[in-house]
């Protein structure tokens, strides 16, 4: 029987389970939300497939999670998260629903389908007798990956350091469900500045004004953008001042840069960290860092996804063609440590981060079996 064959009779419970999964909130930082989301993910997990179950205990966000399939010296890498964008009350106001060949709610794409299809192409391959003799299958669950990893990044570089290939369970790119083989790395930066205030009116000169420093500030971080590089600087918030009348005493914005290599990543943390005043009486303060490296095309990932293609070509008769983008995710780090990672293996769909997010239904058991015929062959 082919991998798609039963996994398409598989589709009812996949989709029982998605509905259960997308109606439970997990926000990042509702710990206890976001622990249920776990309790249920390692439930499931430890119900549907011959595994052994770790829970990694955290402190400040929920519970990390690993699901050990098999015994063999070789690791292979799954990766999801089980936190979503969302905020508690979200499902209750938008619950799972199904209309035409669609199916929505809060996290249902991003990413709560991919890992139901991972688990349940775990489950076949251990049903179909496929499981490598070699290898261990690891899925991780994160908690914290919609707000950066920060208490997840050591704990999945730790994995990715020991692993001989990774697959991330975040969407492929549409409209033909591209995997993605490059992402962009990223910073997030907070730029304070502080003046001095002064009526603008009576007398604007004992004042300096901060949004005036700001505005000069903004325009060259602008000037670091280029595009031949790949490289794009975001002054996406600012805010400032106390009153029209009033000669800024203080301003801040919000930074977000994207590079395409290593050596832009360094050059843009080098920079970040040498911005200084330019009026002499101004303050400033610059907060952040060049947070995920970016996930560099290599040859090792050409390999991978050269396999994933002939899997997609020979036995769903499917194209796979393959894509960068700017967005980031936990794959970043784990191709930064070497190992060989293909992304956007999770659900086809549209709208992650929107309300119009949605999962389409027929392709979930195709997604799943595609992971299914690499795992076996990796």
């Amino acid at each position: 029987m082919k991998w798609v064959t039963r996994l398409e009779l598989l589709l009812p419970e996949m989709l029982r389970l998605l509905e259960q999964s997308v109606n439970m909130d997990s926000p990042s930082q509702r710990k206890d939300l976001t622990d249920r989301m776990i309790d249920w993910y390692e439930e499931i997990c430890l119900s549907h497939l011959d595994a052994r179950a770790i829970r990694v205990p955290n402190e400040e966000y929920a519970d990390r999670l690993e699901i050990h399939i098999g015994s063999g010296q070789r690791r292979i890498l799954l990766i999801g998260h089980a936190d979503t964008v969302w905020p508690a009350g979200e499902c209750a106001q938008r619950p799972f629903r199904i209309e035409g060949d669609r199916a929505y709610g809060p996290g249902v794409l991003d990413m709560k389908a991919g890992i139901i299809q991972a688990i349940f192409a775990l489950k076949v391959v251990q049903e179909m007798g496929r499981l490598p003799a070699d290898v261990t299958f690891i899925l991780l669950i994160n908690s914290d990956e919609e707000i950066g990893s920060p208490s997840s990044r050591l704990w999945i570089e730790e994995h990715a350091r020991s692993s001989q290939a990774a697959f991330v369970l975040e969407p492929p790119m549409e409209p033909e469900g591209a995997v993605k083989t490059a992402r962009k790395g990223n910073g997030r930066y907070h730029l304070q500045i502080e003046g001095r205030a002064a009526h603008s009116g009576v007398n604007p000169a004992a004042g300096v004004s901060a949004i005036h420093e700001m505005a000069r500030h903004i325009l060259s971080l602008q000037e670091l953008s280029d595009d031949k590089r790949g490289i794009h600087v975001n002054v996406g918030i600012v805010n400032g001042g106390i009153g029209s009348n009033v000669v800024a005493p203080q301003a801040e914005a919000y930074i977000d840069i994207r590079v395409e290599t290593m050596e832009d990543f360094n050059r843009m943390a080098h920079k970040m960290q040498e911005l200084a005043p330019i009026h002499p009486e101004i303050r400033l303060q610059i907060e952040g860092q060049m947070n995920r490296p970016p996930m560099e095309r290599t040859a090792a990932i050409m390999n991978l996804y050269h396999l994933a293609q002939q899997v997609a070509e020979e036995e769903l008769n499917l194209p796979l063609p393959d894509t960068s983008t700017g967005g980031v995710s936990d794959g970043n780090f784990v191709a930064a440590c070497g190992t060989p990672t293909l992304d956007g293996m999770g659900a086809r769909g549209d709208g992650a981060h929107a309300l119009h997010e949605y999962v389409l239904i027929a392709d979930i058991p195709k997604r799943a079996a595609l992971l299914a015929g690499i795992l076996v062959r990796v």
